[in-house]
């Protein structure tokens, strides 16, 4: 029943994003691209983890995977201050997330897995400028969302085209209205890297796992080669 439930939540939730008529770009994900996953946990210590937590994944196991020397994470990739071991905490306590943004951020050790790589990509590049919010932003892919631009001074800023669908008001397309610090084709690699490097912190062991799945259907079809010759051979006499 809970599988049947989380397929029907699944299923609706795509629906839902279907019909907003938002058509979600497609991210470059890449696991065994140790430099980008690098890269994306740098950016993401440097521009998320001050709200959000990230506590499936410690910096160790960062290092391990990307084989890097721990004094190397802890100098490049970890906030001062941080172990070696620590998991990727935010600073920030959820009394004073709520009362800045409403909402506490949420840990996004699973964001990938739950929301999907393209999701993500276009997400994070979709926010344009919206006089009528509290942060001044809004996003094309989540409308009235609470989280700020926190990339806008290497996005450079975004204007919403507006057209009438049913009497209503819909962003059909955003347009670069002031330049960032970064050209596009500069950020969209930046904005790959961090959503590659939440791929990965999603399932650390993914890359083990699809290679070991070579192996399983090896032995499941030599086990079934096999398991029809000794039937043959147990049946032969029958009639």
């Amino acid at each position: 029943m809970k599988r049947i439930l989380s397929t029907f939540l699944f299923l609706l939730s795509f629906s839902a994003l279907a019909s907003s008529g938002v058509k979600l770009e497609e991210a470059d994900i890449d696991l065994s691209d140790t430099a980008s996953l690098e890269r994306g946990a740098k950016y993401y210590v440097t521009y998320c983890l001050g709200c959000h937590s990230a506590k499936q994944i410690r910096y160790k196991r960062i290092a391990l995977d990307l084989h890097l020397d721990e004094a190397e994470i802890l100098k490049n990739v970890a906030p001062l201050g941080a172990g070696i071991y620590d998991q990727m905490h935010s600073a920030m306590n959820g009394h004073d997330a709520e009362k800045w943004f409403g909402t506490t951020p949420p840990d996004l050790s699973l964001i990938a897995r739950s929301r999907g790589a393209d999701w993500l990509y276009s997400y994070l590049k979709g926010f344009y400028a919206d006089k009528t919010k509290p942060t001044g932003v809004n996003n094309i892919v989540f409308k009235d969302v609470a989280m700020p631009n926190v990339f806008w001074q290497k996005q450079g800023t975004q204007v919403a085209v507006m057209r009438v669908i049913d009497g209503h008001d819909v962003v059909s397309e955003l347009k670069l209205e002031q330049p960032g610090q970064l050209s596009p084709k500069e950020f969209d690699k930046m904005i790959n890297d961090l959503v590659n490097f939440l791929v990965y912190v999603g399932e650390p062991v993914q890359l083990e796992r699809q290679a070991m799945g070579k192996y399983v259907l090896f032995f499941i079809l030599m086990f079934t080669g096999l398991a029809y010759l000794l039937k043959k051979e147990f049946w032969k006499d029958v009639h």
